[in-house]
């Protein structure tokens, strides 16, 4: 539930949960002296007041093919609204595709196990119910996106305070649960910089609903252009509000399409492919190009990848972004992964003093729920990772590592999905709103389509049409696949000056993948042994157990298997996702970038293809204003006119 504004009262990013006694079952907040639900029914309360106040039955019913349903709500609680509403949308939303969209605030969080509780009270819910917790976020501030009952349900959620929230999400709602403690208790619920907030997410034929009735807020709602009216409430409360927005400083809604706009996406890696699955799930139409013969060859090829962020010793937004990228893409791969993700957890060593030193002052300057990280000394490290070590860390328990370029393919299998191989994209043009694609190969007729997504690593800049100069670099990174003749064994990532993930059967042959080098200046495509020599050289400084100096000098490089794949990054190490702009700052229509996620790509893609697909569809967004900045395309030209 939601309170007037207070100062953080630990340290970022965790935030402070949710104060609860228990009373025949049913939570009170201490923080407020209030109960969450009826005592009497809470369920049936939520259907009169919210579900059925708001006409939700039959509005689910109409909403079009890719179309969207947005209710928004201030005060998540234990979350009881929501599943009613997502259970309400399972009985009488479309059959075609098509998402709810539920967002809410919350400065005070349940934990996991206080929200598991709340929730047994309601049997029927169970399944729903279960879901969540498996998919509820870490306690930290922030926005959090949540995709739940495969793709048809999206739970954004906000911890912190509501009007920060609303200052910092981008979204229009259909529907209103204005719920929260009383005004009584909590008054900045209903302060008129919270009405005024919600009027700037409302449109034309936006419905709200409240269990309240007290006269200065429906007052406060007419205020702010909501046709307002008292009627009967649920049980033993007497009266009850609900109103419909029909503001005339508020600009029309669009008309609804009649077709769905196709989407065209160059190239097929792990950016790409979650894009193209993540579209079609919501009934676009895509089309998936790569110059290669299968998805996942280039830079997503390689037959292990890690799961991993390095967080900054300061929380600013940049590790905001890291973390929330990280968060969403182990509650991603959990749930769509399958055979191809594995949850073995990850060790982020102090191999030297300075990377000692620095964490150091990260674990004293934050505070980080357990189930994000914890530091491990040198013996509990060792009984994660399974072999000796000349150091501790710090622990990922949701980490791990993933099979990629099996991943893309099969992310890339999906009825929506037409895939187009061995298509080398090399112009593009665009008339009377749509764009045309040509390449070099003859057996290939040009594309047509309504929007073109970038996704091409490297060759980005190569594909995006016109004069441009871009800040996107390439970076060669080499990979070393060990063969099974060490000494030790780790069962989960090991992360340091190199990575060095599990070792399994690949292709027949029992082996690990370890690596990459940072190659600045090497544009060579094909390994080298003067790379494999470094990756060892490296990794027997590291982790002696794993690789003694006697083995790693018997190992002859020329004969060690690997791979080179270039990474895509940007001036200042960020990735970048959204419409293009042109070097005027001027948009172009149906064109976007999804590019320039260095070699974190496996991390940062799910979370970005969840935000570019928010985009596209014209429905709310997963990333707050004040990341949306991080990863802005306009600032990837080098002309000053770009910034505008």
């Amino acid at each position: 539930m939601q309170p007037a504004n207070t100062l953080p009262s630990s340290p970022l990013p965790s935030i402070e949960p949710a104060d609860l006694e228990w009373h025949e079952g049913v939570p009170e907040s201490k923080q407020f002296g209030d109960i969450y639900f009826s005592r009497e029914n809470g369920l049936e309360e939520s259907r009169y007041v919210f579900i059925d106040h708001n006409n939700l039955p039959v509005r689910f019913a109409t909403v079009p093919e890719a179309g969207a349903f947005v209710v928004a709500e201030n005060g998540f609680g234990t979350g009881l609204n929501f599943l009613a509403t997502w259970q309400a949308w399972s009985s009488y939303g479309p059959s075609h595709a098509a998402t709810l969209h539920f967002i809410s605030a919350e400065r005070f969080p349940l934990t996991p196990q206080d929200l598991e509780k709340a929730l047994s009270f309601w049997p029927e819910l169970k399944e729903l119910a279960h879901e969540l917790i498996a998919n509820y976020p870490p306690l930290v501030r922030g926005a959090h996106r949540l995709v739940l009952g495969s793709g048809r349900v999206r739970l954004t959620l906000y911890f912190g305070d509501l009007n920060d929230a609303w200052s910092n999400l981008r979204f229009k709602a259909d529907a209103w649960f204005l719920d929260g403690f009383a005004p009584a208790v909590n008054p900045g619920a209903w302060q008129e910089t919270a009405v005024e907030h919600i009027r700037q997410h409302s449109k034309p034929g936006t419905t709200l609903a409240t269990f309240t009735a007290v006269g200065y807020i429906r007052r406060l709602l007419q205020g702010a252009g909501a046709q307002m009216q008292k009627t009967k409430g649920y049980g033993r409360k007497r009266d009850m509000l609900s109103g419909v927005f029909w503001p005339d400083s508020l600009p029309s809604s669009k008309a609804t399409e009649t077709v769905t706009p196709s989407v065209t996406i160059v190239g097929a890696g792990i950016a790409g492919c979650l894009l193209a699955n993540n579209l079609a799930q919501r009934g676009y139409p895509v089309t998936l190009i790569d110059s290669a013969s299968q998805a996942g060859a280039a830079a997503s090829g390689n037959l292990q990848g890690a799961l991993y962020v390095k967080l900054g010793v300061e929380f600013n937004a940049q590790t905001e972004f890291a973390l929330s990228a990280l968060t969403f893409s182990q509650r991603y791969y959990e749930t769509n992964g399958g055979e191809f993700w594995h949850r073995t957890g990850l060790l982020q060593l102090a191999w030297n003093s300075s990377e000692e030193d620095r964490q150091r002052r990260f674990i004293s300057r934050n505070q980080y729920p357990e189930d994000i990280l914890y530091p491990v000394t040198k013996k509990a490290a060792e009984i994660q990772a399974g072999i000796p070590l000349s150091s501790g860390g710090l622990w990922f328990p949701r980490s791990g590592w993933l099979e990629p370029a099996e991943l893309c393919r099969m992310l890339s299998t999906h009825p929506a999905i037409q895939m187009v191989y061995n298509f080398p994209v090399t112009q593009m043009s665009q008339s009377d709103g749509q764009w045309r694609l040509s390449g070099d190969t003859p057996e290939h007729a040009p594309v047509y389509t309504d929007s073109v997504v970038i996704c091409a690593g490297h060759k980005t800049p190569e594909v995006i049409p016109g004069q441009n100069r871009l800040r996107f670099k390439a970076i060669r990174g080499q990979v070393t696949h060990l063969p099974d003749i060490l000494s030790a064994n780790p069962r989960a990532v090991i992360c340091g000056a190199r990575y060095l993930n599990p070792f399994y059967t690949i292709e027949n042959q029992r082996q690990a993948v370890m690596g990459a080098t940072f190659d600045l200046h090497d544009n060579t495509p094909e390994p080298t042994a003067e790379s494999h020599q470094e990756n060892l050289h490296a990794l027997s400084a590291m982790v002696p157990a794993v690789l003694p100096s006697d083995k790693a000098a018997a190992i002859e490089p020329e004969q060690l298997e690997g791979r080179a794949g270039f990474r895509c990054t940007t001036h200042d190490y960020q990735p970048v996702a959204g419409q293009f702009y042109d070097s005027e700052g001027t948009p172009t229509d149906g064109l976007y970038l999804l590019t320039g996620l260095g070699s974190k790509g496996l991390t940062y893609a799910p979370l970005l293809a969840e935000f570019l697909a928010d985009k596209i569809s014209g429905q709310p967004l997963a990333l707050p204003a004040s990341l949306i900045k991080r990863v802005a395309t306009r600032r990837m030209h080098r002309l000053r006119t770009a910034n505008k």
